[in-house]
């Protein structure tokens, strides 16, 4: 699994064998959650979330969207243009 970034000590993974749509796992602390990238133009939205507090889930969504051009290109790479 590897990881395609970092935010504040979390890791940001995407699945190699992973279904559509383009989605990154954000692991690390006291939670894990799963956030759709709608690529490519965004919203960066929210599906599951195990553990983390809503200010903590508001800060990772805002960090996502800050680097979605690199994180759905990270996506096409790894999923053979998916």
């Amino acid at each position: 699994m590897p990881t395609v970034h970092r935010i504040d000590g979390l890791r940001v993974v995407i699945y190699p064998n992973d279904h559509r749509p383009a989605h990154v796992d954000v692991m690390g602390g006291d939670g894990e959650a799963v956030f759709v990238l709608n690529c490519p133009h965004g919203p960066v939205a929210l599906r599951e979330n195990h553990g983390f507090v809503l200010s903590a889930v508001n800060r990772i969504e805002a960090a996502l969207s800050r680097e979605l051009g690199v994180l759905c290109e990270r996506w096409r790479a790894i999923h053979d243009g998916d």
